[in-house]
Protein backbone atom coordinates (compact mmCIF):
# COMPACT_ATOMS: atom_id res chain seq x y z
CA UNK A 1 0.00 0.00 0.00
CA UNK A 2 1.26 4.05 -0.65
CA UNK A 3 0.43 6.34 1.43
CA UNK A 4 1.95 10.11 1.02
CA UNK A 5 4.53 12.07 2.89
CA UNK A 6 3.90 15.47 3.03
CA UNK A 7 7.23 17.78 3.75
CA UNK A 8 7.53 21.32 3.31
CA UNK A 9 10.78 23.39 2.06
CA UNK A 10 11.03 27.22 2.63
CA UNK A 11 12.45 29.98 1.27
CA UNK A 12 12.65 32.86 3.59
CA UNK A 13 12.36 36.61 2.22
CA UNK A 14 14.27 39.12 3.52
CA UNK A 15 11.82 42.49 4.60
CA UNK A 16 13.87 45.59 4.09
CA UNK A 17 13.58 47.22 7.51
CA UNK A 18 14.02 50.58 9.76
CA UNK A 19 17.51 49.12 10.46
CA UNK A 20 18.43 50.60 7.27
CA UNK A 21 17.24 54.16 7.76
CA UNK A 22 18.46 54.04 11.28
CA UNK A 23 20.73 57.82 9.80
CA UNK A 24 17.01 59.31 9.57
CA UNK A 25 16.80 59.27 13.55
CA UNK A 26 20.13 58.29 14.54
CA UNK A 27 22.12 59.79 17.79
CA UNK A 28 22.90 62.79 16.89
CA UNK A 29 19.58 63.86 15.44
CA UNK A 30 17.23 66.68 17.92
CA UNK A 31 15.01 64.59 20.31
CA UNK A 32 16.72 61.49 19.69
CA UNK A 33 17.00 59.08 22.69
CA UNK A 34 17.57 55.84 20.80
CA UNK A 35 18.20 54.50 17.14
CA UNK A 36 16.98 51.23 15.36
CA UNK A 37 19.90 49.08 17.17
CA UNK A 38 20.74 50.70 20.24
CA UNK A 39 18.80 52.27 23.34
CA UNK A 40 15.43 51.01 25.40
CA UNK A 41 11.98 50.17 24.65
CA UNK A 42 9.63 48.74 26.18
CA UNK A 43 7.48 45.61 24.78
CA UNK A 44 4.47 43.62 25.93
CA UNK A 45 3.96 40.07 24.49
CA UNK A 46 0.93 37.94 24.72
CA UNK A 47 2.48 34.95 26.60
CA UNK A 48 1.36 32.40 24.82
CA UNK A 49 4.54 32.83 22.85
CA UNK A 50 7.00 33.92 25.89
CA UNK A 51 9.02 31.18 24.28
CA UNK A 52 9.44 32.24 20.45
CA UNK A 53 9.80 35.95 21.33
CA UNK A 54 12.59 35.25 24.14
CA UNK A 55 14.95 33.94 21.42
CA UNK A 56 13.92 36.62 18.98
CA UNK A 57 15.09 39.34 21.55
CA UNK A 58 18.11 37.11 22.80
CA UNK A 59 19.09 37.38 19.35
CA UNK A 60 18.61 40.86 19.00
CA UNK A 61 20.88 41.68 21.62
CA UNK A 62 23.56 39.40 20.91
CA UNK A 63 23.88 41.12 17.31
CA UNK A 64 23.16 44.82 18.67
CA UNK A 65 24.59 45.07 22.30
CA UNK A 66 23.68 48.73 22.68
CA UNK A 67 20.24 47.48 22.14
CA UNK A 68 18.22 46.76 25.41
CA UNK A 69 14.36 45.94 24.79
CA UNK A 70 12.31 45.54 28.13
CA UNK A 71 10.35 42.56 27.87
CA UNK A 72 6.65 41.79 29.81
CA UNK A 73 4.96 38.57 29.00
CA UNK A 74 1.17 39.21 29.63
CA UNK A 75 -2.58 37.89 28.64
CA UNK A 76 -3.71 39.29 25.44
CA UNK A 77 -5.54 42.02 26.69
CA UNK A 78 -3.58 43.71 29.31
CA UNK A 79 -0.91 43.85 26.10
CA UNK A 80 -3.20 45.89 24.43
CA UNK A 81 -4.50 47.84 26.78
CA UNK A 82 -0.36 49.04 27.61
CA UNK A 83 -0.17 49.69 23.61
CA UNK A 84 -2.82 51.86 24.01
CA UNK A 85 -1.89 53.42 27.23
CA UNK A 86 1.80 54.28 26.24
CA UNK A 87 3.17 52.45 28.09
CA UNK A 88 5.08 50.28 25.64
CA UNK A 89 6.02 50.98 22.24
CA UNK A 90 5.41 47.71 20.41
CA UNK A 91 2.84 45.00 21.03
CA UNK A 92 2.84 41.43 19.90
CA UNK A 93 -0.35 39.69 19.64
CA UNK A 94 -2.42 37.20 17.93
CA UNK A 95 -5.28 39.25 16.31
CA UNK A 96 -5.27 42.74 14.43
CA UNK A 97 -6.62 46.28 16.25
CA UNK A 98 -10.09 46.19 16.72
CA UNK A 99 -12.71 49.27 15.70
CA UNK A 100 -12.63 49.93 19.46
CA UNK A 101 -9.36 50.26 19.52
CA UNK A 102 -8.63 51.80 16.37
CA UNK A 103 -10.69 54.12 17.75
CA UNK A 104 -8.67 54.91 20.51
CA UNK A 105 -5.55 55.66 18.70
CA UNK A 106 -7.05 57.90 16.72
CA UNK A 107 -8.02 60.36 19.80
CA UNK A 108 -4.26 60.44 20.32
CA UNK A 109 -3.74 61.05 16.18
CA UNK A 110 -1.69 57.76 16.12
CA UNK A 111 -1.52 55.88 13.29
CA UNK A 112 -0.25 52.17 14.62
CA UNK A 113 1.86 50.00 12.54
CA UNK A 114 0.51 46.44 12.18
CA UNK A 115 3.15 43.45 10.47
CA UNK A 116 2.14 39.86 10.37
CA UNK A 117 5.18 38.24 11.45
CA UNK A 118 4.40 34.57 11.83
CA UNK A 119 1.68 31.83 11.91
CA UNK A 120 0.79 30.04 15.19
CA UNK A 121 -0.89 26.51 16.08
CA UNK A 122 -2.50 25.54 18.79
CA UNK A 123 -1.72 22.28 20.17
CA UNK A 124 -4.45 20.83 22.18
CA UNK A 125 -2.91 18.56 25.18
CA UNK A 126 -3.68 15.73 26.76
CA UNK A 127 -2.23 13.17 29.74
CA UNK A 128 -0.14 10.74 28.06
CA UNK A 129 -2.19 7.56 29.65
CA UNK A 130 -5.47 9.36 27.69
CA UNK A 131 -6.11 6.84 24.63
CA UNK A 132 -8.27 9.71 23.31
CA UNK A 133 -5.70 11.25 20.85
CA UNK A 134 -7.78 11.57 17.90
CA UNK A 135 -10.55 14.76 17.97
CA UNK A 136 -12.58 16.43 15.69
CA UNK A 137 -13.17 20.26 15.89
CA UNK A 138 -17.07 19.24 16.55
CA UNK A 139 -15.70 17.00 19.26
CA UNK A 140 -13.60 19.53 20.79
CA UNK A 141 -17.00 22.14 20.93
CA UNK A 142 -18.59 19.76 22.28
CA UNK A 143 -16.04 18.91 25.10
CA UNK A 144 -15.36 23.17 25.55
CA UNK A 145 -19.08 24.11 25.87
CA UNK A 146 -19.69 20.86 28.82
CA UNK A 147 -21.85 18.82 26.37
CA UNK A 148 -19.50 16.25 26.49
CA UNK A 149 -18.27 16.23 30.09
CA UNK A 150 -16.99 12.61 29.93
CA UNK A 151 -14.39 11.22 28.32
CA UNK A 152 -16.48 7.93 27.64
CA UNK A 153 -18.77 9.74 25.52
CA UNK A 154 -15.66 10.79 22.94
CA UNK A 155 -15.11 7.30 22.01
CA UNK A 156 -17.21 4.96 24.52
CA UNK A 157 -13.70 4.03 26.32
CA UNK A 158 -14.23 4.06 30.20
CA UNK A 159 -11.74 4.86 32.77
CA UNK A 160 -11.30 8.29 33.04
CA UNK A 161 -13.02 11.01 35.15
CA UNK A 162 -15.00 13.86 34.22
CA UNK A 163 -13.37 16.05 31.49
CA UNK A 164 -11.64 18.80 33.16
CA UNK A 165 -10.50 21.82 30.24
CA UNK A 166 -7.52 24.10 31.79
CA UNK A 167 -6.71 27.44 29.69
CA UNK A 168 -3.53 28.85 30.66
CA UNK A 169 -4.74 32.43 32.24
CA UNK A 170 -8.13 34.64 32.40
CA UNK A 171 -8.79 36.90 29.10
CA UNK A 172 -6.14 34.61 27.20
CA UNK A 173 -5.76 34.55 23.08
CA UNK A 174 -5.91 30.88 23.31
CA UNK A 175 -9.52 31.44 25.46
CA UNK A 176 -10.61 34.30 23.10
CA UNK A 177 -9.64 32.08 19.72
CA UNK A 178 -11.84 28.73 20.81
CA UNK A 179 -14.54 30.71 21.96
CA UNK A 180 -14.21 32.62 18.41
CA UNK A 181 -13.28 29.86 16.28
CA UNK A 182 -14.39 26.54 17.90
CA UNK A 183 -17.23 27.27 20.00
CA UNK A 184 -18.74 30.08 18.02
CA UNK A 185 -19.75 31.97 20.91
CA UNK A 186 -21.15 29.38 22.78
CA UNK A 187 -20.53 29.69 26.83
CA UNK A 188 -17.98 27.52 28.30
CA UNK A 189 -18.13 24.70 30.00
CA UNK A 190 -18.47 25.15 33.99
CA UNK A 191 -15.66 22.86 34.20
CA UNK A 192 -13.11 25.02 32.26
CA UNK A 193 -10.50 27.08 34.52
CA UNK A 194 -7.16 29.05 34.14
CA UNK A 195 -4.09 27.79 35.40
CA UNK A 196 -1.15 30.43 36.23
CA UNK A 197 0.63 30.28 33.40
CA UNK A 198 1.43 28.18 30.20
CA UNK A 199 4.26 25.33 32.85
CA UNK A 200 1.70 25.68 35.18
CA UNK A 201 -1.29 23.93 32.67
CA UNK A 202 1.26 21.44 31.38
CA UNK A 203 1.73 20.28 34.36
CA UNK A 204 -1.28 19.94 35.51
CA UNK A 205 -2.30 17.93 32.28
CA UNK A 206 0.72 15.86 32.82
CA UNK A 207 -0.30 15.06 36.21
CA UNK A 208 -4.09 14.71 36.04
CA UNK A 209 -5.46 11.64 33.90
CA UNK A 210 -8.97 13.50 33.00
CA UNK A 211 -7.81 17.13 31.82
CA UNK A 212 -7.49 18.56 28.51
CA UNK A 213 -5.44 21.50 27.85
CA UNK A 214 -4.75 24.26 25.10
CA UNK A 215 -1.48 25.93 24.41
CA UNK A 216 1.03 28.03 21.69
CA UNK A 217 2.42 25.29 19.49
CA UNK A 218 5.85 27.02 20.66
CA UNK A 219 5.85 26.04 24.19
CA UNK A 220 6.06 22.49 22.80
CA UNK A 221 7.78 22.24 19.16
CA UNK A 222 11.57 23.69 19.38
CA UNK A 223 13.42 20.21 19.42
CA UNK A 224 16.69 22.50 20.24
CA UNK A 225 15.12 23.90 23.00
CA UNK A 226 15.90 21.53 26.22
CA UNK A 227 13.20 23.44 27.99
CA UNK A 228 10.75 22.73 24.97
CA UNK A 229 11.75 19.22 24.72
CA UNK A 230 10.56 18.89 28.92
CA UNK A 231 7.27 19.80 28.20
CA UNK A 232 6.71 17.76 25.10
CA UNK A 233 7.77 14.74 26.73
CA UNK A 234 5.15 15.21 29.65
CA UNK A 235 2.25 15.61 27.40
CA UNK A 236 0.39 13.86 24.26
CA UNK A 237 -0.73 16.34 21.71
CA UNK A 238 -4.09 15.48 19.96
CA UNK A 239 -4.64 15.06 16.37
CA UNK A 240 -7.24 17.09 15.16
CA UNK A 241 -9.49 17.39 11.97
CA UNK A 242 -12.54 19.72 11.26
CA UNK A 243 -13.23 16.64 8.26
CA UNK A 244 -16.80 15.25 8.86
CA UNK A 245 -16.43 11.47 9.06
CA UNK A 246 -13.06 11.45 9.27
CA UNK A 247 -10.43 8.56 8.79
CA UNK A 248 -7.50 7.58 10.96
CA UNK A 249 -5.20 9.37 8.22
CA UNK A 250 -6.98 12.54 8.53
CA UNK A 251 -6.20 13.80 11.65
CA UNK A 252 -2.95 16.11 12.01
CA UNK A 253 -0.76 18.00 14.44
CA UNK A 254 0.46 21.39 14.09
CA UNK A 255 3.41 20.99 12.31
CA UNK A 256 5.02 23.45 9.69
CA UNK A 257 3.00 21.48 6.74
CA UNK A 258 0.16 21.79 8.45
CA UNK A 259 0.06 25.73 9.36
CA UNK A 260 0.86 26.44 6.03
CA UNK A 261 -2.18 27.85 4.10
CA UNK A 262 -2.56 25.28 1.30
CA UNK A 263 -4.64 26.85 -2.34
CA UNK A 264 -8.00 25.67 -2.93
CA UNK A 265 -6.11 23.87 -5.97
CA UNK A 266 -3.80 22.21 -3.95
CA UNK A 267 -6.53 20.98 -1.62
CA UNK A 268 -8.43 19.69 -4.87
CA UNK A 269 -5.46 18.08 -6.71
CA UNK A 270 -3.88 16.25 -3.33
CA UNK A 271 -7.41 14.95 -0.83
CA UNK A 272 -4.55 14.02 1.40
CA UNK A 273 -3.85 17.85 2.29
CA UNK A 274 -5.19 19.62 4.30
CA UNK A 275 -5.09 23.28 7.06
CA UNK A 276 -4.76 22.51 10.51
CA UNK A 277 -8.18 23.79 11.95
CA UNK A 278 -6.41 25.57 14.76
CA UNK A 279 -4.08 28.15 13.31
CA UNK A 280 -3.75 31.99 13.61
CA UNK A 281 -1.84 34.34 12.80
CA UNK A 282 1.12 36.38 14.88
CA UNK A 283 1.60 40.12 14.32
CA UNK A 284 3.68 42.98 15.87
CA UNK A 285 1.75 46.16 16.59
CA UNK A 286 3.97 49.23 16.76
CA UNK A 287 3.38 52.82 17.96
CA UNK A 288 6.03 54.81 17.45
CA UNK A 289 6.56 57.61 15.54
CA UNK A 290 9.99 57.37 14.90
CA UNK A 291 12.63 55.22 13.86
CA UNK A 292 13.56 54.32 17.13
CA UNK A 293 14.34 50.30 19.07
CA UNK A 294 10.71 49.49 18.51
CA UNK A 295 11.12 50.15 15.01
CA UNK A 296 14.02 48.30 15.03
CA UNK A 297 13.15 45.05 16.55
CA UNK A 298 9.90 44.77 14.67
CA UNK A 299 12.20 45.01 11.44
CA UNK A 300 14.60 42.25 12.81
CA UNK A 301 11.44 39.87 13.77
CA UNK A 302 9.69 40.69 10.37
CA UNK A 303 13.30 40.59 8.40
CA UNK A 304 14.92 37.37 7.43
CA UNK A 305 16.86 36.65 10.87
CA UNK A 306 13.78 36.98 12.52
CA UNK A 307 11.46 34.70 10.22
CA UNK A 308 14.57 31.90 10.03
CA UNK A 309 14.00 31.75 13.90
CA UNK A 310 10.46 31.40 13.59
CA UNK A 311 11.09 28.51 11.52
CA UNK A 312 13.28 26.92 13.29
CA UNK A 313 11.25 26.89 16.19
CA UNK A 314 8.04 24.89 14.51
CA UNK A 315 6.08 28.13 13.86
CA UNK A 316 5.46 28.65 10.57
CA UNK A 317 7.30 32.78 9.51
CA UNK A 318 5.08 35.07 7.94
CA UNK A 319 7.39 35.77 5.26
CA UNK A 320 8.20 32.36 3.97
CA UNK A 321 7.67 30.81 0.60
CA UNK A 322 6.61 27.70 0.52
CA UNK A 323 6.53 24.76 -1.40
CA UNK A 324 4.54 21.63 -0.23
CA UNK A 325 6.18 18.42 -1.92
CA UNK A 326 4.11 15.37 -2.16
CA UNK A 327 6.33 12.10 -2.16
CA UNK A 328 4.84 8.48 -2.37
CA UNK A 329 5.81 6.47 0.74
CA UNK A 330 5.95 2.56 0.97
Amino acid sequence: MIKRAHFLTAGVTVLAGAIAIASCNGPGSPGAQDTPTSGNVAVSVDETFAPILQAQIDTFAKLYPNAHVKMSFQPEEKVLLDLINDKVKLAVVSRELNAEEQADFAKQTIVPRTTRIGIDGLAIILNRSNPDSLLTVAQLADIFTGKTNNWSQVSGKKGLAAINVVFDANRSSTTRFVRDSVTHGAALTNRAFAASSNPALLDYVATHPSAIGVVGVNWISDRDDPTAMKFANKVRVASITSRPNPKPNDYIQPYQVYLAEKTPEQLAQDPDLQNYPLRRNLYVISREARAGLGTGFASFVAGKNGQLIFQKSGLLPAQMQARIITTPKL
